[in-house]
């Protein structure tokens, strides 16, 4: 099923990225950016980085 180009928009627009990754990731605030344990592996020190001004997360692990 895909969904319009338009649809997407609205969804990005109205959810933060770290209100949506904050359901399944445990996420400590860090300056301009959220940090927590990168779901993907498992670690000890937070690797995990959302950043809600540009819309997108990062693992560094």
């Amino acid at each position: 099923m895909r969904f319009p180009p338009s649809f997407l928009e609205e969804i990005r627009a109205r959810l933060p990225v770290s209100e949506v990754v904050g359901r399944r990731v445990k996420l400590r605030k860090q300056g301009r950016e959220f940090a927590g344990l990168s779901p993907f592996n498992a670690e000890k020190t937070p690797s995990f980085f959302v950043n809600d001004q540009k819309g997108f997360y990062h693992c560094f692990s």
